[in-house]
């Protein structure tokens, strides 16, 4: 946007960044392309556990902060109290901190007036050769991949030879302009501006995020990039009819070409067939995926379970990612072969108002936390008193349900972020299903020890539910090893094979209640069950 302050019209580039944890990626990308932020903190609600993350990763990229206190108009606004607990949180003076609301306006002037004066402006030379730092591409069916970029120094014009440091291929300009915010097209872009680029790349892959582009022929030295997108959760998402695998492998692609942090390999199943691995930032990523999926490409999916990558550590020192349960080694190979294994953990900072803290210390307990540590937000505040409770938790505990139950167990009023906190040895195994003693590949898990009969109970209580019954006797297991830890059994349909019998011997009922056992028994040793893609659809999404 342009403003007008003080008689000259200043350039300003603003970046929203999204604020729930799955997505602390693309906070981190746009923060490497500003010369500062913007701290917003709700006056009514308080520090969020998202905002002291995002404030640290700005503290350490040099930013500065601007502070502000938004909807101080509501009825339950404390801005005093709030500002007090930015001072112990952040070290923040209250007097620094600016008083707006959004909703009626006031205070909104002074933020662009504050961006103005605290944050200096760029200091890029024309005259230096062109150094562009690449943070964030799009995908356009026409153009090809658009790339924004922040220019750090020289001047970049339409018509450019460029390359690239990261990939070495060459392009050049054939579109340039500025967001603002729609497509503006420009015929250069200036030290300090932020832009976009069409330059006649091909796929999304090309544009590197974080990559440092030059004018061709003049080397320069790459500007610090950052870590590229790391996928913590895993789920094969199979198509509910086989033969859909070719129009959804496409449709993945493409999505894939707006959402670069998604990763993908093929991988095949007896019980659902051909289908792809996905790798995503959390929960919430594979959610919206999803649901993109569905609503952009009519796609009918099967995902199943979440799960985390494990690390393997062997005897002969070699180590091995998995994050397909069917891979993980069996409960025999433990102590011949293996060696070790570790599961990712997370450090947790959950914020939540005093009265519900007993109840969360419990939810983090029954997840596995450990190193769990409490400390008051509001400093002498006697009332509505906030707490942040921090503590590592495994992270294969808190991609299944355990944000709803933080939110439940908090009435809606806790925040919850976590930060990768490498990995640690832990006791875990795999948990496979059988049906008439035969394993189903695709529901097998990784699960701790210490849960593991309260997990099998649930999943064959589950299975008993959705699976049709068959003509024969079918138990389903779950099993560890060789050991069953949980059994429930399907009932055979039964035909009256009396029912024609009038009078006579009891002995003739008998003999064919006999028959119709043998039979039973003959099928139940020949038989197979197949679990229906039905069954896996009303199994795995509701989990």
């Amino acid at each position: 946007m342009v403003h007008q302050y003080n008689g000259s019209k200043f350039l300003l580039n603003l970046i929203d960044t999204p604020g729930h944890v799955d997505f602390a990626w693309e906070v981190s990308r746009s923060l490497a392309a500003c010369q500062g932020a913007v701290l917003l903190v709700d006056a009514s609600q308080g520090v969020q556990a998202q905002s002291i993350s995002v404030f640290h990763n700005a503290r350490d990229r040099g930013l500065k902060i601007i502070p502000v206190l938004n909807k101080i108009d509501l009825p339950a606004a404390d801005p005093e109290r709030i500002a007090e607990q930015m001072r112990t949180t952040f070290g923040i003076e209250p007097s620094e901190i600016l008083h707006i609301s959004a909703k009626t306006g006031k205070g909104v002037q002074d933020v662009l007036e504050a961006i103005i004066d605290r944050i200096p402006a760029p200091r890029g030379l024309k005259e230096a050769p062109l150094k562009a730092f690449l943070f964030d591409s799009f995908y356009d069916r026409y153009r090809g991949v658009i790339s924004l970029i922040n220019v750090q120094e020289g001047v970049l014009r339409r018509g450019d030879k460029i390359a690239s440091c990261h990939t070495r291929k060459r392009y050049e300009v054939t579109d340039i302009g500025i967001m603002h915010p729609e497509e503006i097209p420009t015929q250069n872009l200036n030290p300090g501006q932020v832009g976009y680029i069409a330059c006649g790349m091909k796929q999304s892959s090309e544009a590197h995020i974080g990559d440092t582009l030059h004018r061709l022929g003049s080397e320069v030295e790459p500007l610090a990039g950052f870590q590229p997108a790391k996928a913590m959760v895993f789920a094969g998402v199979f198509p509910v009819d086989s033969s859909d695998f070719p129009k959804l492998e496409e449709s993945i692609n493409r999505l894939m070409l707006t959402d670069r942090s998604v990763t993908v390999q093929r991988e095949s199943s007896a019980a659902l067939g051909q289908g792809c691995r996905l790798g995503f930032l959390g929960t919430l990523h594979m959610d919206v995926f999803r649901q993109r999926l569905e609503d952009e490409h009519d796609a009918n999916v099967i995902i199943t379970a979440p799960t985390v990558p494990y690390k393997i550590l062997y005897q002969d020192g070699k180590e091995q990612v998995i994050s397909n349960p069917t891979e993980f080694p069996e409960v025999g190979d433990t102590g011949l072969r293996v060696k070790e294994i570790q599961e990712p953990m997370v450090k947790a900072s959950i914020i939540v108002p005093e009265e519900y803290v007993g109840e969360l210390m419990d939810l983090c307990y029954q997840h596995r936390a450990d190193g769990l540590e409490h400390r008051y937000l509001d400093a002498g505040a006697a009332s509505a008193a906030r707490i942040m409770i921090t503590c590592l938790l495994p992270l294969s505990e808190i991609v299944t349900d355990f944000f709803d139950q933080l939110k439940s167990r908090s009435s809606g009023f806790a925040s919850f972020d976590y930060e990768d906190a490498g990995y640690q040895k832990s006791d875990l195994a795999k948990m496979s299903f059988l049906l008439n003693a035969k394993p189903v590949d695709a529901l097998a898990l990784v699960v701790h020890r210490s849960a593991q009969d309260k997990v099998a109970r649930h999943w064959v209580k589950k299975l008993h539910q959705v699976i049709p019954r068959q003509l024969f006797e079918v138990p389903i297991q779950a099993a560890i090893g060789r050991k069953v830890i949980a059994r429930e059994t399907l009932k055979a349909l039964r035909a009256d094979v009396t029912a024609g019998l009038y009078g006579g011997h009891y002995e003739r009922k008998m003999k064919h209640l006999e028959n119709q056992k043998e039979s039973k028994r003959r099928m139940k040793r020949l038989g197979k069950v197949e679990l229906p893609q039905e069954a896996f659809f009303s199994l795995l999404s509701n989990k």
